[in-house]
């Protein structure tokens, strides 16, 4: 059976929660057969598999899409659902509306949506129907345009006392863990020691309950100089290059197909 926001939020303090993205159905299901816990369907395919320089064209319909397919996928992990740029800033009936979308048609356990206390009533709203919601503060990055770019969040007083107050809103309206982007790691501990709730890092330092990364940065698959928070574990751009260039060689030379890829 696969895992449910309540479990989720029972590994806080137990075991250390491992997140990834994923936007198909064959990554997602080589993810899942790994163990991976929660596998977040991100706005950040945009970027990833639609060719967009920032999150904020996607749309819901392109959200559902991908959800849906990894959702067919999925047999353990708990499939979360980025809710794109306007899907629920308008009013907590549309987002209400929305986020059932993802659970009724496309298959996902919960939903994700960016911001802190402002999104206190939205996040209650859907809570009180049934919706498990995954908090996000810190670099978000439906904001670029308010924030002036992609930048650390929390290094001033100021900013750190608002996110520390934005996790517990977020808390008391009932989310069952919080992404913390791109903040220092003392702050990010101290939220960590402040909410019951698990937090899940990406550029927040160890000391989260969890960690999440962009799947095709971790393996290195796009080619591009990634954010300094990521480790690459494999090259997978260097590899599949490396395939092609043998394919193309052995294709223009001759040498396949073989017999050994020929119906005698």
């Amino acid at each position: 059976m696969a895992n449910s926001a309540r479990d989720i939020k029972k590994m806080k303090g137990r075991e250390k929660i491992i997140c990834l993205t994923a936007y198909d159905y064959s990554t997602a299901a080589l993810l899942d057969d790994c163990g991976v816990h929660l596998l977040l369907v991100g706005d950040s395919l945009g970027m990833t598999m639609l060719g967009y320089s920032n999150t904020l064209p996607v749309t819901l319909d392109d959200m559902l899409h991908h959800t849906v397919a990894v959702s067919r996928a999925v047999s353990n992990a708990l499939v979360v659902a980025d809710m794109p740029f306007m899907s629920f800033q308008i009013s907590d009936e549309e987002a209400l509306r929305n986020a059932g979308r993802f659970i009724k048609e496309a298959g996902a356990g919960a939903v994700k949506i960016e911001g802190g206390a402002l999104r206190h009533s939205t996040v209650k709203r859907l809570v009180a129907n049934g919706i498990p919601v995954l908090g996000h503060i810190g670099l978000t990055p439906q904001s670029l345009r308010e924030m002036g770019g992609y930048r650390v969040q929390g290094r001033v007083p100021r900013e750190a006392e608002a996110l520390l107050a934005d996790a517990a809103a977020l808390e008391d309206a009932g989310v069952f863990a919080i992404v913390l982007e791109c903040i220092p790691p003392s702050l990010a501990a101290d939220i960590t020691a402040q909410v019951a709730v698990p937090t899940i890092g990406i550029g927040a330092g160890p000391q989260c309950d969890g960690q999440i990364l962009v799947t095709h940065d971790m393996l290195g698959m796009s080619g591009k100089v990634a954010p300094r928070f990521v480790k690459r574990y494999a090259d997978l751009d260097g590899i599949m290059r490396k395939a092609v260039a043998d394919y193309t060689s052995e294709v223009q030379g001759g040498q396949f197909p073989a017999e050994a890829h020929c119906y005698n």
